[in-house]
């Protein structure tokens, strides 16, 4: 054999031989993960029945729980005999800063998957899907989008409910008196005591508010759906690695059937059954090994 030959494919192997143990070295979230012994997970308090706080004074919620299999399933991904769970309590306006900064590993509540979230961060597998819908007392006289017109309207801070809003307003020249809040709870408040005549966040959220009160009767959603939102786990972007541990273990849900017995769970508590276009949804993420 040629001299130069030999030497092309003694480079060539050693190639092929670097490259896969490259490959496999922890980078990103992970590397961050295996170091630390502890996996960030950063939660509603308000957003029942997916991230909010419980009796007991701890994280609970359908996201919670997809976000804990999430913590196991990277557990079994990089070997470790335990892993700790941080939790921290987010609103609107820090979740995206705190992903960001490393102080959480994954954002688990009701955030929309769009274009402009895009931009900075990445998303899990759509685990709901819901709409924007108008909340009020039913003694109001709100029925739809134009009866707000001049009406006081609460919608929380650096949410797309608040874009979505503010933008029909201005699309239809409504006058809307809004009352920026930073939470549900404020929303809620300033609707429960009269200071507002709508609050205006995602139709399942509003349904768990509902189903949270003290006078359930009064209350309910109104009008037709004022946006498309499908719900996603957050995570860093360009972190393929994590996403891919991420996406596996829901897509091991869905394949299982395990995500019909955890969304009954809690999607029971508002009394919201599984339409078909969810399942379809699942059914479409089911990817096989």
């Amino acid at each position: 054999m040629h001299p130069c030959l030999s030497a092309v494919g003694a480079a060539f192997l050693a190639t092929v031989i670097v490259v896969p143990a490259g490959a496999q070295e922890l980078y990103g979230t992970l590397k961050k993960i295996k170091e630390s012994g502890s996996i960030g997970i950063g939660h509603n308090s308000d957003s029942p029945p997916f991230s909010y706080i419980g009796k007991d004074g701890k994280p609970e919620g359908y996201t919670v729980d997809l976000c804990l299999k999430i913590a196991e399933g990277v557990k079994q991904e990089l070997k470790l005999d335990k892993l700790e769970i941080r939790y921290t309590q987010l609103i609107a306006t820090t979740r995206i800063p705190l992903l960001l900064n490393g102080t959480i590993d994954m954002v688990c509540g009701t955030t929309t998957n769009n274009l402009t979230r895009q931009k900075q961060v990445d998303f899990l597998s759509t685990i709901f899907i819901t709409g924007n819908r108008i909340l009020t007392r039913k003694d109001s006289g709100i029925k739809d989008l134009e009866d707000l017109q001049g009406r006081r309207v609460t919608v929380n801070q650096g949410t797309s409910n608040e874009k979505i809003i503010k933008d029909l307003d201005a699309k239809y020249n409504l006058g809307i008196r809004f009352l920026d809040t930073k939470d549900q709870p404020q929303g809620w408040i300033a609707l429960e005591t009269g200071r507002s005549d709508a609050h205006v966040t995602d139709e399942v959220v509003a349904l768990g508010l509902i189903a949270k009160s003290k006078e359930p009767d009064k209350y309910a959603t109104v009008g037709r759906l004022l946006s498309f939102d499908p719900y996603s786990i957050v995570v860093r972007r360009d972190d393929s690695a994590f996403r891919l541990v991420g996406n596996r273990v829901l897509a091991d849900l869905f394949r299982s059937g395990e995500i019909d017995t955890i969304y009954k769970k809690w999607m029971s508590t508002i009394n919201m059954p599984m339409t078909e276009q969810m399942k379809m949804v699942f059914q479409s993420q089911a990817f096989p090994e």
